[in-house]
């Protein structure tokens, strides 16, 4: 079966299967193989999950170094072994004083770089074994702290017991270690109680491809959905490459610039065309740019809809 032109399927992930489950299901409708997802999401989370879809593959380590927003519903009173609901619960407790300002001041302690312990119920290896295979054994191994940043918390809703928070964060953040970690300094312990990804860098949720779609709308319905590679990139600079430059960068070579960029960063290199050819790095004096991701079968500017 051919292969559909490569590009970047935004889906918005339905509560209850897993992010591979999600790669399964895009494989099934697009009729393609090679497809791959850009930041895990819990099989409980809702949201953003961008699918990377044939070339388009080559360029998840940078599409998962975007920023990533969710909303958060955090239920104090109550902690548990996976710090989210859907986990066996440890202990509970009341819920006293809680207050948007005691809440707000516990949130500014976790924003900025922030070290996180991965939880047990995660994806994490430990001596060739995933933690949540351990932790279903019912063994539990000392973790690392891992450092993560997180940009902002907002409070967007307080109950008596509940509360909804707007987080923007970078790679590699456990929700639910935050929500484990807000209720341990407040006192009253905490659980994650939902979970929406509303956003991976440029791609948001309301531009997604509703689950129900991805599962039973028809293949050329989804296809037309997909996003060009290069809004993976789009707030890169682009280096624009004519004729022996272009040559040289398609042959493994640094290649000279024209117009100088910003020194030593990832760059969106362009032919005369304006045919992507890949991803460059530029030297220390911004007037050269050396290949470190070619793109080979980029077909995405004649049917892929822009960013």
């Amino acid at each position: 079966m051919t292969e559909p032109d490569a590009g970047i399927l935004v889906v918005d992930k339905a509560a209850g299967v897993t992010s591979f489950d999600a790669v399964a299901v895009a494989r099934r409708t697009l009729g393609v193989r090679r497809i791959g997802h850009a930041g895990t999401l819990d099989p409980a989370a809702t949201g953003v999950l961008p699918l990377l879809v044939g070339e388009a593959t080559k360029l998840t380590p940078y599409l998962m170094d975007h920023d990533k927003e969710y909303v958060a519903t955090v239920r104090f009173g109550v902690t548990t072994d996976t710090h989210d609901m859907t986990g066996r619960v440890l202990a509970t407790g009341p819920v006293t004083d809680l207050s948007r300002q005691r809440l707000e001041a516990a949130c500014a302690r976790f924003v900025g770089r922030v070290a996180q312990i991965p939880p047990m119920y995660s994806a994490v290896h430990h001596d060739g074994q995933r933690l949540y295979e351990l932790a279903r054994q019912g063994v539990e191994v000392e973790r690392t702290p891992r450092e993560v940043m997180i940009s902002s918390i907002a409070v967007e809703e307080l109950g008596d017991a509940v509360a909804t928070l707007r987080i923007v964060c970078g790679k590699g953040t456990y929700i639910r270690v935050l929500a484990a970690d807000l209720g341990a300094v407040l006192g009253s312990g905490a659980a994650l109680a939902q979970l929406t990804r509303t956003r991976v860098g440029p791609f948001t949720l309301r531009r997604a491809v509703a689950w129900s779609e991805l599962v039973d709308g028809p293949r050329d319905a989804v296809r037309a959905q997909l996003l060009s590679m290069e809004a993976a990139l789009a707030d890169w600079p682009a280096a624009r490459l004519e004729g022996e430059a272009a040559r040289q960068f398609c042959h493994g070579q640094s290649a000279p610039l024209d117009e100088p960029l910003a020194a030593a960063r990832f760059v969106r290199v362009y032919d005369a065309g304006q045919t992507l050819l890949g991803v460059g790095e530029t030297d220390a004096s911004g007037r050269s740019v050396r290949p470190v991701r070619m793109l080979h079968a980029d077909r995405s500017r004649t049917s892929a809809r822009p960013a």
